[in-house]
Parts: structure tokens; sequence; C-alpha cells
């Protein structure tokens, strides 16, 4: 989905700039340009920013306490 179609960026270009480091909407912003031309798209672009970096946390956390399985 177009998130920012001053620039024609996507919400994949978004979360694959979270995945390659990105760490904030600043960073993001800085990244891929969304939300530097008019602005109309600055609040979904902040919300998919938000959701995404907490959905990646989320993911690191299940990461460092896997579960554990019992031998049948």
């Amino acid at each position: 989905m177009y998130v920012c179609l001053c620039l024609g960026v996507t919400d994949h270009q978004i979360r694959d700039a979270i995945h390659e480091g990105c760490c904030s909407y600043r960073q993001v912003r800085e990244s891929t340009g969304v939300g530097t031309q008019c602005g109309k798209c600055a609040c979904e672009a902040k919300k998919l920013v938000r959701h995404t970096i907490h959905d990646v946390h989320q993911a690191q956390i299940a990461l460092a306490h896997p579960a554990a399985f019992a031998a049948a």
C-alpha cells in the first residue's frame, strides 16, 4: 500500500527501513523521504512505524525466551 503518494513510499519500504536498522520515525523519514513533501501521510506513517517497531521488539523478546519443549 502506498503511504506517501508524493514520493511513492510504500508500507513495505517503511517496514524494510525498520528491519534494516531505523529505530524512529525520524530515521525512517530520513531514509525513505516519507512525510517530507506535503505531510498528509505523516500520521499514517508514524502509526506504521510505531506498530512495526513494536512488532520487532516483541519478536526479539520471543527469541530471547524460546519455548521449552518436553520430550515425548
